[in-house]
């Protein structure tokens, strides 16, 4: 499948964004500020989805039922009581449904998102911009951060310092904080799904 139209339509639109800022000292300082912002602007967009598809309300609720719910049954099973375990077994469906409806809330931002966030990662991925783009982080970041987990499903292009990170390590990290920014600033509830 030909993927060309996409890059000449999103070529004109996110290159001036990887070239805003440049450093003659680090020449991917540009492209990090552009994954940064592109990260910004997704992680709005998810954020924003979430807000105005999921009701925040009604989720919490749901999240405090099952935490009773886990609670009791966890309860149940330390007592080895069978008529308590019967109880609980008989309120499962009940739970189900709560498991259910959670799932459901928390796809409906995910379908909307998803094909732009795609796309745009396929562009982020071909572009030579950003796709040789590496960060270099501090021992302490570096564990802290779990990167060797990363490091160890996602592998090093060739030439990259160990104690690195590229575009996507750099896309993941700056995603997340954004993410938590957002929802801080317009309201939502819960950690970032």
């Amino acid at each position: 499948m030909d993927f060309s139209i996409l890059n000449q339509i999103l070529n004109p639109i996110l290159n001036p964004i990887l070239t805003l800022v440049s450093d003659p000292n680090n020449p991917f300082f540009g492209a990090m500020i552009g994954v940064f912002i592109i990260a910004a602007v997704i992680a709005f967009f998810i954020t924003i989805a979430n807000k105005l598809l999921v009701d925040q309300d009604r989720l919490q609720f749901l999240q405090k039922e099952m935490k009773g719910f886990q609670k009791d049954m966890m309860a149940a099973q330390k007592s080895g009581d069978p008529r308590a375990m019967a109880d609980m077994q008989k309120k499962q469906t009940e739970f189900m449904s709560i498991q259910k409806e959670m799932m459901f809330n928390s796809f409906k931002p995910m379908i909307v998102t998803m094909v732009p966030i795609l796309i745009i990662f396929y562009w982020m991925a071909g572009n030579p911009l950003i796709n040789h783009m590496w960060l270099n982080i501090p021992n302490f970041a570096y564990y802290v951060l779990l990167i060797p987990i990363f490091h160890s499903f996602y592998h090093q292009s060739a030439g990259v310092p160990v104690m690195a990170i590229e575009w996507l390590g750099w896309y993941i990290l700056c995603s997340f904080a954004m993410s938590i920014i957002w929802r801080k600033l317009l309201g939502l509830k819960g950690t970032p799904m």
